[in-house]
């Protein structure tokens, strides 16, 4: 049997963008639809490309009428289902670009873009998230550190048996870090594993998930434990809680 073929969903409200975006997917081997408004984007979404399905990712605008595109993806992170999302926008100022991975974006893309960079940056992203099912099924069982459980199949952590509510960006970048216990890692290592890209400018983007998620795990977030800041480096998970925190 051949492969099984992802469906995008293409949310544009320039028809001749979404049709030339369109076209190079679906040459690539993709199948692609297109909602032309953040309402009918998010129609969309919610009813999959066919009935109990879900898109495989997400190629949004930001700008969009009636409900724009950093809406939409808001929305989007609130379903059950996680569907990678590229943002592509007009709008290249960075509090735009990091607004957007902060409200759950994976990548961000600024217009006039050239479609191959947006086809090489799909098969990157499609890549991250094969990594990291194929991580979830290896591991399979619930991986117990410090306190926590970790379930890479379920997508649910557990501290002292409290279940966590943790969003999507934050489970990979906690499963990242405990399937790796003691490994430094910088803010880039970090974009580039978790996140998928490596773009300088963006590393403020990871302190605040580190911060987001050290408000949920430790005990005391201003001295954590599990989650430490080596100075000048990056950061590193220590399960043990043996060595001297660092905020």
């Amino acid at each position: 049997m051949g492969e099984t073929i992802r469906h995008i969903l293409v949310v544009e409200d320039d028809a001749d963008i979404a049709e030339l975006v369109r076209l190079n997917l679906a040459d690539e081997g993709y199948a692609v639809d297109w909602a032309a408004d953040g309402e009918a984007g998010l129609a969309r979404i919610k009813a999959g490309p066919s009935p109990g399905a879900a898109y495989d990712a997400l190629i949004l605008d930001i700008m969009l009428p009636d409900i724009d595109g950093l809406e939409v993806c808001r929305q989007a992170r609130t379903m059950p289902q996680y569907t990678p999302i590229i943002i592509i926008s007009a709008k290249s100022a960075e509090t735009h670009r990091v607004l957007g991975l902060e409200l759950g974006a994976d990548d961000y893309v600024t217009k006039p873009f050239s479609v191959l960079e947006l086809i090489a940056r799909v098969k990157a992203l499609f890549r991250r998230v094969d990594a990291l099912g194929k991580a979830a099924r290896q591991d399979a069982g619930v991986v117990e550190l410090g306190g926590l459980a970790i379930d890479p199949v379920a997508r649910e952590v557990r501290v002292d048996d409290q279940p966590l509510d943790l969003t999507a960006r934050e489970f990979d970048l906690l499963f990242f870090f405990a399937r790796q216990p003691g490994r430094v890692f910088s803010r880039l290592d970090l974009l580039n594993q978790v996140w998928g890209y490596s773009h300088e400018g963006y590393e403020h983007t990871v302190n605040t998930h580190i911060n987001r998620l050290r408000n949920k795990i430790e005990r005391d977030p201003a001295h954590p434990v599990l989650i430490r800041t080596v100075w000048g480096v990056g950061y590193k998970f220590t399960p043990n809680g043996t060595e001297e925190a660092t905020a």
